[in-house]
């Protein structure tokens, strides 16, 4: 990730009648829409390389900015995504759109577990098991 550029704020200063104010554009990182996770992955899976892992593992709801995110930043990397993700309420359709569809089409791993279905459990144990494994 590059340093991502400071952008002047001169209207906002100018209405505060206050000092210069800069916003830091995460979104301009360049990774998958960019974001504030960005940075934090940088070192953390810089960690995981170091550490010989060749896969990740984690869990969020379905349509969650952090999965998006670290698919991305997976994919850059070469490193293998396993993502426990957790349905939204009322919507079916939600395989086909938003960051879900971006973590697929990263390559992405996915396991849909329901919240209350008699498969979380196993399914959870399993993944668990990944993380030891590998």
């Amino acid at each position: 990730v590059y340093p991502t550029p400071l952008h002047d704020v001169k209207n906002l200063s100018k209405i505060l009648n206050g000092p210069r104010i800069l916003f830091k554009r995460e979104d301009l990182s360049g990774l998958a829409f960019g974001g504030n996770k960005t940075r934090m992955f940088e070192y953390s899976l810089a960690k995981a390389i170091d550490s010989n892992c060749d896969c990740v593992i984690a869990g969020a709801a379905v349509q969650s900015n952090y999965c998006r995110q670290l698919a991305a930043a997976c994919a850059k990397y070469n490193l293998k995504l396993y993502l426990v993700l957790r349905p939204i309420r009322g919507k079916d359709d939600f395989i086909k759109q938003g960051n879900v569809l971006l973590d697929y089409l990263l390559g992405a791993n996915i396991e849909i577990i329901e919240e209350n279905s008699p498969e979380r459990q196993q399914k959870l144990q399993y993944h668990f098991y990944l993380a030891f494994l590998f």
